[in-house]
């Protein structure tokens, strides 16, 4: 099986924490449509006529395409891969695109699972972090959705920003959990380059973010989540039974996948491909044929280190018999070795054969998974 992502690279408003790619200005959104398409038809062949589990329309903001665009794209993906009858195809929307006569269209075109960015409950804070929407938009957008004959929803939720304690988180999941969604997709506000936020905090003019006070959200997420019924499969994604995300699951499962328009990224197992994040280099290099992308064949390392990264995240973990079928002895005894700080720690747990964080561990995943990578002593990569 496989998946497909669509980036659709614009937004309304430049949010204060987001360094994904995004234009605000939409004038050459047709064009783009079109280059999508043409991108599309072009690449058919990348997935080797594997079917097509799973179909994602990320962004920037999706929710900006008209219904006719939406149409086109899709039915270009249809008439080039096979896919899947009961395959996922999700779509994320931002609340104040949330119209009724807008979603139960998108539905009849296929649409079975919307991912719903609010964030958060609290007015302040969604001003502060220059969302579009206001905290009643979020409530609405849920209902309206839920009108609309979509079933499977997920939301998007941040914690870790100044406006929270531990109380006030509390009441945001308790709110999430009254909305009977499916899926919680739940980040710590990070620092990024290049964003806004990075640059108040160098400028003193915000505080950076209170590393502690995360660690502790980061518990309550998980004790309430469990509580209300979700199961914790990957570090910050929550589902009920049944209702586990097919599109990311393909990605930390290392299963292949093609990435359409500027900035998205492809993996087929052997290399990833990178697109241009420009949107009007993309456009232009699309309808002169030229090369749009760069492209890196994949190392017995950079596998090793992508299984780890990945794989130690979710509830599968990673498994030793598998690692054996994969990688060679060498980094298996690799893996080994540095596990046993971890094991002393008791950040692990080990069972029938299978390696995954615990609780306590699960706060330092990536720097255990860091540590597990295959290196030099003067941090280079070894060849094996």
């Amino acid at each position: 099986m496989s998946g497909i992502y669509i980036h659709i690279p614009f937004c309304r408003k430049a949010c204060l924490y987001c360094d994904f790619h995004f234009s605000t200005n939409l004038e050459n959104k047709k064009q783009l449509v079109d280059s999508i398409c043409k991108e599309i038809n072009n690449r058919k062949n990348y997935l080797e006529n594997k079917p097509v589990k799973s179909i994602y329309f990320g962004g920037g903001t999706p929710s900006l395409l008209s219904l006719s665009e939406l149409e086109q794209i899709l039915k270009t993906i249809h008439s080039n891969f096979i896919i899947d009858e009961k395959a996922e195809i999700t779509f994320e929307l931002n609340p104040e695109d949330a119209e009724l006569n807008y979603l139960q269209e998108i539905k009849k075109l296929g649409i079975n699972r919307l991912s719903i960015g609010l964030q958060s409950f609290d007015e302040e804070e969604l001003k502060w972090m220059n969302r579009a929407h206001n905290a009643q938009q979020n409530f609405d957008c849920i209902k309206t959705a839920q009108q609309a004959g979509l079933n499977n929803i997920s939301i998007d939720l941040i914690y870790g920003s100044k406006f929270q304690t531990p109380e006030t988180w509390r009441k945001t999941l308790q709110a999430a959990f009254a909305l009977n969604t499916q899926h919680i997709s739940s980040y710590n506000l990070t620092v990024e380059s290049r964003t806004q936020l990075q640059h108040l905090i160098k400028e003193k003019k915000e505080k950076d973010i209170d590393s502690e006070m995360s660690s502790q959200l980061f518990d309550i997420l998980i004790e309430e989540t469990e509580k209300n019924g979700f199961t914790q499969y990957e570090i910050s994604n929550f589902c009920k039974s049944g209702f586990m995300a097919e599109h990311n699951s393909n990605y930390w499962r290392g299963l292949s996948y093609l990435g359409i328009g500027p900035s998205a990224h492809s993996y087929n197992g052997i290399s990833r491909r990178f697109n241009n994040r420009s949107n009007a280099q993309y456009i232009q290099s699309i309808e002169n044929d030229k090369p749009f992308y760069e492209e890196e064949e994949l190392t017995a390392n950079d596998k090793y280190n992508e299984y780890i990264l990945t794989r130690l995240r979710t509830e599968w973990g990673c498994d030793l018999a598998e690692m054996k079928n994969l990688f060679t002895d060498k980094y298996i005894t690799h893996f080994l070795e540095q596990l046993k700080p971890y094991q002393q720690k008791n950040f692990i747990e080990i069972k029938q054969n299978t390696v995954t964080l615990n609780k306590q561990g699960k706060h330092f995943a990536d720097g255990i998974a860091s540590d597990l990578f295959y290196t030099k002593k003067d941090g280079s990569k070894h060849n094996l």
